[in-house]
C-alpha cells in the first residue's frame, strides 16, 4: 500500500470505530431498578402465564414501551398471540414397579414426578414393561444409538440425564453437553421412537441443579403450546425419578448400578429390566392464548434488517409454599432481563443518531415451560429470519458487584463472541466459556430457538471474579443462588442489591446491539457449529 496514504485509511478506519461507539450514559441501573420493583413484585404473582399475573405483566410492557416511543411490533400490536394449553396433572398415587421377586412404590414428588402432554382427561399406563435405554440418545453423526434393535412400543424407557461425554471426555463433545443430553431432546425421542412412558434418572452432578428444582417445576400445571393432534404423538408418561429410586428398580431387576456407567461405554446395549410399571394420571387443562410482547424501534438506512433483544417475562406464578411463601417471584429469572432489556431499549431511544438497522426488543412468555414462547415466535416469525442479523439474549443478571470476567455461553459458537469481546476490553474485562459447559446452558434460555433456525445469536451470565472479593466469593455466590433462590420463592428483588456489575453488562450488551445495528456486514456462525449450516441454507435462499 503507498505510504501516503496510510495516514488517511487509519483515519477512515478510527472513525468508522467511534461511529460504532454509542453513548451509554444512559444506562446507570435507574430503569432497571425502577422494573425489577414492579416485575418482581408480590402483585405480579409470579407472572405465570394464564395468570392474573401475565395480564398486570404484558400490559405493563405494553405501556413502559409506548412511553418511550417504541412501535407496536407485530403490525399495530405490541402483542403475539401465542396459543398454548395448560395442563394440570396429578398422579393418581404411586408409581408401581413390579418385578418377579416384589415389587417397589415410589411417592410423587419425593420419588419421582410424572406428567402427560396429551390432552385428555386421563391417562393409564396398564403394566407397561420397563427397559433400560442407556442416555435415550440417537446420533448419527456421533455414531451412537441406544435405541438400535430395540422395540419400545408400549414400553416405559428409563433414561439418564446428560450425554455419554459427562462420563468419557473422548465421546460426543466431552464435558461441554450437546442438545442430546437436554432432558427435552429425551422426551421428543422416546417419543418418536413409540414409548409409552419415559423416566430420566435425576442426577445432581451430570443435572447441574437439584432435586428440588425438578419437583418444584413438576409440582403445578405446565404449559405447552397447542399441537393439531393435542400431543398424542407424545408419550403417554414424561417425567424423571431420582437416582435413589433408580437404584431400587435396578435392584428389584436383579441389575447391577454399575449398568449406569456402563452406558456411557461405546456398543452399549438396551437392558430389559422385567419390571412392569403402572400408573394412572388424572389431568385439568384449559386451552388458551398467552403472549410475546414486540416493540420496534425501526432503522435509518437498512430498516428491513433486525437485531433482537430478548428476554422471558415469565416465572413460575404460585406453587408448593417454602417456609409460608407460595408466590415464585422470580427476581433474577427472568425480571432481571426484562428490566435490562427495558433499560437498554431506553438508551437507545435516547439517542440521536438512531441505528442503521431496526433494533426489536421482544420479550417472550413461557420459557419456564420449554422455551415456548420463543419457539413459537421463530416458527411464526413476524420479522423475516434471513433479515434478523442477530439475537442477544438476556437471563438472570446477577447482583454480586463488578466483576474481571464475563461468561459467555456457549463461547465459540459465533462471530458475536469477538463484538462481545471488544466491548469487554473497553471496561478492562476479559470473556471466557462457562465455567460447567456439562450443565447444557446454552441450550437452556431463548436464544437456542434463534440458534435452532440459524440466527446468529449472543447469551452471557455475569463473571464470577469479583472485584472486591475475588473468584472463590465470586463462585460461592452463583452456588448460593442456585441452591437457595433458583426456582424458589427467595428470589426476589431486594434495594440492597449491588446493581454495578448488572449495569456494567447492559452496557456491553448495548454496545454489541448498537455495533450490528450500524455495521452492514452479517456476523455468522464459526466452522464446527451444529447452527451454521441452517444459516447458510437460509442465506443462499
Amino acid at each position: 500500500m503507498n505510504k501516503l496514504i496510510l495516514p488517511f485509511v487509519f483515519v477512515l478506519i478510527a472513525s468508522v470505530l467511534v461511529s460504532y461507539k454509542a453513548d451509554d450514559s444512559a444506562i446507570d441501573g435507574k430503569a432497571f431498578a425502577k422494573h425489577i420493583k414492579v416485575l418482581a413484585s408480590d402483585a405480579f404473582e409470579g407472572r405465570k402465564p394464564f395468570s392474573p399475573g401475565e395480564a398486570k405483566t404484558i400490559e405493563y410492557l405494553k405501556t413502559e414501551f409506548e412511553k418511550l416511543g417504541l412501535k407496536p411490533g407485530n403490525g399495530k400490536s405490541y402483542f403475539q398471540d401465542v396459543p398454548m394449553v395448560d395442563i394440570a396433572s396429578t398422579p393418581a398415587g404411586p408409581l408401581i414397579m413390579k418385578g418377579k421377586d416384589g415389587e417397589i412404590s415410589l411417592n410423587y414428588l419425593t420419588d419421582y414426578v410424572a406428567a402427560t402432554r396429551r390432552v385428555q382427561d386421563q391417562v393409564k399406563i396398564e403394566n407397561s414393561e420397563m427397559v433400560f435405554a442407556g442416555y435415550g440418545i440417537v446420533a448419527p453423526e456421533y455414531g451412537w444409538n441406544d435405541y438400535a434393535g430395540l422395540d419400545v412400543k408400549g414400553k416405559t424407557v428409563v433414561v439418564l440425564v446428560n450425554d455419554p461425554g459427562i462420563v468419557d471426555d473422548k465421546l460426543f463433545k466431552g464435558n461441554t453437553m450437546t442438545y442430546y443430553g437436554r432432558w427435552t431432546y429425551k422426551f421428543e425421542e422416546a417419543a418418536r421412537q413409540g414409548a409409552t412412558g419415559v423416566l430420566i434418572v435425576h442426577d445432581t452432578g451430570p443435572a447441574s441443579y437439584g432435586w428440588s428444582v425438578v419437583r418444584s417445576g413438576w409440582s403445578k400445571s405446565k404449559l405447552y403450546l397447542q399441537a393439531e393432534d393435542d400431543n398424542r404423538s407424545r408419550a403417554a408418561m414424561e417425567g424423571w425419578m431420582t437416582l435413589e429410586s433408580a437404584k431400587k428398580l435396578f435392584k428389584l431387576a436383579g441389575v447391577s448400578p454399575d449398568i449406569m456407567h456402563k452406558a456411557s461405554q461405546e456398543g452399549f446395549k438396551p437392558v430389559p429390566l422385567n419390571v412392569k410399571t403402572s400408573l394412572v394420571i388424572n389431568n385439568t387443562f384449559k386451552k388458551s392464548i398467552s403472549h410475546n410482547v414486540i416493540a420496534l424501534l425501526p432503522g435509518t438506512s437498512r430498516a428491513n434488517e433486525y437485531v433482537f433483544y430478548t428476554a422471558h417475562w415469565d416465572h413460575l406464578g404460585k406453587g408448593e409454599p417454602i417456609n409460608g411463601d407460595s408466590i415464585y417471584n422470580g427476581a433474577a429469572d427472568d425480571a432481571s432481563g426484562t428490566a435490562a432489556l427495558m433499560e437498554i431499549a431506553t438508551a437507545f431511544t435516547k439517542l440521536k443518531k438512531k441505528p442503521a438497522r431496526s433494533i426489536v426488543f421482544l420479550v417472550v412468555t413461557a420459557e419456564e415451560q420449554g422455551l415456548l414462547g420463543s419457539e413459537y415466535y421463530c416458527t411464526h416469525p413476524v420479522f423475516p429470519l434471513d433479515k434478523t442479523i442477530a439475537d442477544i439474549n438476556m437471563d438472570v443478571l446477577q447482583p454480586f458487584g463488578r466483576t474481571k470476567d464475563v461468561i459467555v455461553v456457549g463461547k465459540g459458537q459465533s462471530d458475536l463472541d469477538d463484538y462481545i469481546e471488544a466491548a469487554a476490553k473497553k471496561q478492562d474485562r476479559f470473556t471466557r466459556g462457562e465455567p460447567n459447559p456439562s450443565g447444557g446452558w446454552y441450550f437452556r434460555s431463548d436464544h437456542f430457538n434463534f440458534a435452532k433456525v440459524g440466527v446468529p445469536s449472543l447469551y452471557i451470565e455475569n463473571g464470577v471474579i469479583s472485584r472486591q472479593h475475588g473468584e472463590d466469593w465470586g463462585k460461592q455466590q452463583k452456588e448460593e443462588f442456585n441452591l437457595y433462590r433458583y426456582h424458589m420463592p427467595t428470589d426476589e428483588y431486594n434495594d440492597k442489591w449491588d446493581l454495578s456489575g448488572i449495569v456494567e453488562d447492559m452496557k456491553l450488551l448495548y454496545e454489541v446491539g448498537y455495533r450490528v445495528g450500524n455495521e452492514s456486514t452479517y456476523p455468522g456462525w464459526k466452522s464446527g457449529s451444529e447452527f451454521k449450516a441452517a444459516r447458510d441454507k437460509m442465506l443462499k435462499k
